[in-house]
């Protein structure tokens, strides 16, 4: 019941600010997955690619197309984020997890410095007349490495490419309307990664169980409570104003931060 109504939480950030649940999904399912001790930190990045496959997939098919009309030509970008994600995965399975875990805490610590710090995010530029009209979201070259690192961390990339779209001058409802697609980009190959048989070490809490390093319990909690809420506020999605919406998003990549650091 707790993850459902977390799930509730990760629906809600989908839309309203393009995260796709990876940010919501990792802190909650190393909670779920104590029992795994440090391997929690695996299963947290690999489930999160699930969710995100959902959760940004559906998103992205119920937004409108006057709004995805923007990422028309970014096919190299997402071919590269995809490729990116692959390796990002595959890292998950052999880094140790407290780097996954102190990496996670530092990037979405600079993250939050970067927008507080430096302009364009928080009082965006004079703003696009039409998203056809808008700069690519990131520079395709930039592709592999953000997918890599998202997919590593289990984050979905979505804190790179709302910023950046910030800076092209787009309002956060589009901003983060255009996180979604580029979010499945990067959870697809991930969540294919992490599905392939993997073993656990040896005194992993056999409670949990996994497909690969998936959890599929605590996916489906999650997706249970998420995709409502994704569908109701797609349908009628709430008038928050531009500054205000701007700084939740910042609010919530500190609670998010908070929340990551070890108990203890």
């Amino acid at each position: 019941m707790a993850l459902i109504g977390i799930g509730l939480l990760t629906g809600v950030t989908t839309v309203l600010f393009g995260f796709g649940g990876g940010f919501v999904a990792v802190p909650v399912v190393v909670w779920a997955d104590a029992a795994l001790g440090a391997d929690a930190m695996r299963v947290a990045t690999a489930t999160s690619a699930l969710v995100m496959v959902v959760n940004a997939g559906f998103a992205t098919a119920v937004t409108p197309r006057r709004v995805l009309v923007a990422l028309r030509g970014s096919g190299p970008l997402l071919l590269l984020l995809a490729a990116g994600a692959a390796a990002g995965a595959l890292a998950t399975r052999v880094a140790p997890p407290a780097v996954a875990r102190w990496a996670f805490i530092a990037y979405v610590t600079l993250t939050i410095v970067d927008l507080l710090l430096r302009p364009g995010f928080l009082r965006p530029r004079a703003r696009v007349a039409a998203p056809s009209d808008a700069p690519r979201p990131l520079p395709a070259v930039l592709g592999a490495p953000v997918g890599a690192v998202a997919a590593f961390l289990g984050v979905g990339g979505s804190v790179l490419t709302v910023p950046a779209m910030r800076r092209a001058g787009h309002t956060m409802h589009v901003a983060t309307a255009l996180a979604n697609p580029l979010t499945l980009a990067i959870a697809l190959p991930a969540a294919m990664v992490s599905l392939g048989g993997y073993a656990l070490p040896a005194g992993a809490d056999a409670q949990v169980h996994l497909v690969g390093l998936v959890d599929p319990g605590a996916a489906a909690a999650l997706l249970l409570g998420a995709l409502p809420v994704i569908a109701v506020l797609r349908r009628r999605p709430p008038r928050i104003p531009d500054r205000i919406h701007a700084w939740s998003y910042i609010g919530l990549l500190a609670v998010v931060a908070v929340a990551m650091l070890p108990s203890g």
